[in-house]
């Protein structure tokens, strides 16, 4: 019997030492209050999901970890593709004032994110802090514990998702699931937005897979 092999070739890799190391993962917009009961909306990419819980990196002098000591209580907003403007306009801005030292010359103070964003700020059910209309899932959420990391440079947030609030074109009828082929995230990949791309397959245990005839 005649059998046939298939070599794969592999290049050879090179060191490299990047400044950062976003190789692709989701953007988020925390929105937190601040002591004078306005809102405060930053732009993240640090963040990854296990059950219920949320882990979020964040910058240590920002107001979003001050507010977050201080009034536990955060929205994480997950806006899709062509939402990517409107982030980029958050990217540069700072909540907190005066301007932290290590943001100086690099960020500037905005006390209105929403506006300065043109973003819609809309009432949240179970936390103070308001969800971002615009964005397809707002996921409302307590943060129950923060860890110092980087040497003091960033905080390490566990937070509990008490409530999904989901556009009712991302969800499979008739269910609490979000439909993959509907719903695609903005992506940050090494300082650069994307979408995703068409779908290659799914893992055996998804609960929506696509029917193929």
């Amino acid at each position: 019997m005649e059998t046939s092999t298939t070599t794969f070739t592999r290049s050879e890799h090179v060191a490299i030492s990047p400044k950062i190391l976003y190789f692709g993962t989701p953007v988020v917009l925390l929105s937190t209050l601040n002591a004078d009961g306005s809102a405060n909306l930053a732009p993240m990419s640090s963040a990854w999901a296990l059950g219920q819980s949320i882990v979020l990196g964040i910058g240590a002098p920002g107001q979003t970890a001050l507010n977050l000591r201080e009034r536990p209580e955060v929205v994480i907003n997950i806006p899709s593709p062509e939402l990517w403007p409107q982030v980029e306009r958050l990217a540069p801005l700072t909540g907190r004032h005066p301007v932290p030292e290590s943001k100086r010359g690099t960020f500037r103070y905005e006390p209105d994110k929403f506006g300065a964003a043109e973003l819609r700020p809309e009432p949240s059910q179970l936390v103070s802090p308001p969800r971002v209309a615009e964005c397809p899932l707002q996921f409302e959420a307590r943060a129950e514990k923060l860890h110092e990391g980087g040497g003091g440079a960033f905080v390490i947030v566990e937070a509990t998702v008490l409530r999904v609030h989901a556009d009712p074109r991302l969800v499979v009828p008739g269910t609490d699931h979000v439909d993959p082929a509907a719903w695609s995230p903005l992506i940050y990949n090494f300082r650069h937005y994307f979408g995703l791309g068409p779908e290659l397959g799914h893992t055996f245990r998804s609960e929506t897979p696509r029917v193929t005839l």
